[in-house]
């Protein structure tokens, strides 16, 4: 049986008086690449926030590798193994490519980053022929690639992605699906949260949905993407 990775129950995160999420629960496994669907709206970044210590939970449980992490910072927890990309990339727009991709790795301090940057761009080609390029002036599909490459870059035991093909050209999309795709064969644990419900569930082992700060449904992904109300209501069906 898979190791449990990430597990949050009974999650609850408030702003002011609004509850934006009520009571979720969810678990990733090892190897798996779980997606978290449901419209704009529906608590899925707040979620994250919660669980990556960027938003005070006010109620639930969150535990990574067996351990309680709930109200640990984020910098704590990326040197957890517990790394997020988060919505809109945030990367460092005065540095180079390069020198995001080594800020990725400022926790570290083993002697393979050089290595490991060369892996990255195995993985994006566009990035290693940029190298040297300011990152705010790359496009908003390459600075997704580079904010996903500077995430790898932490050693990640579980990576979280926030929708990251918000914004993107259908083309883009394609890709950063494609890129997804590759870093979870590659043996990394992935929690996807996208709007683009028929794509994340397609990559997906498992899928949860969210709606109006809830998990109303959850399964195996190819049940959920079949599933007549996840069609009606995500689909477009």
């Amino acid at each position: 049986m898979a190791n449990t990775m990430l597990k949050v129950s009974g999650l609850k995160v408030a702003y002011g008086g609004i509850q934006a999420v009520k009571g979720v629960s969810f678990e990733v496994n090892e190897g798996e690449l779980v997606s978290l669907i449901g419209a704009n709206g529906a608590g899925k970044t707040t979620t994250l926030k919660a669980v990556t210590g960027t938003q005070p939970a006010a109620a639930g449980e969150i535990q990574f590798l067996g351990r309680n992490i709930k109200g640990q910072g984020p910098w704590d927890l990326v040197k957890q193994g517990l790394v997020m990309v988060p919505e809109g990339r945030g990367t460092f727009t005065r540095m180079t490519i390069t020198e995001n991709l080594q800020m990725g790795a400022f926790i570290r301090e083993d002697n393979e980053v050089e290595a490991d940057i060369e892996k990255v761009f195995a993985i994006f080609p566009r990035l290693k022929e940029r190298r040297n390029q300011l990152a705010g002036t790359m496009s908003g599909g390459e600075q997704q690639m580079l904010a996903m490459g500077r995430a790898l870059m932490a050693k990640p035991k579980v990576l979280l992605l926030d929708e990251p093909s918000m914004g993107l050209s259908p083309i883009m999309v394609d890709k950063i699906f494609e890129v997804v795709n590759d870093i979870h064969q590659r043996g990394t644990t992935v929690l996807l949260v996208e709007q683009n419900a028929s794509r994340a569930l397609q990559l997906a082992t498992r899928g949860y949905v969210m709606d109006s700060g809830e998990v109303t449904m959850s399964g195996e992904a190819k049940a959920l993407l079949n599933d007549p109300k996840v069609r009606a209501a995500y689909l477009g069906e």
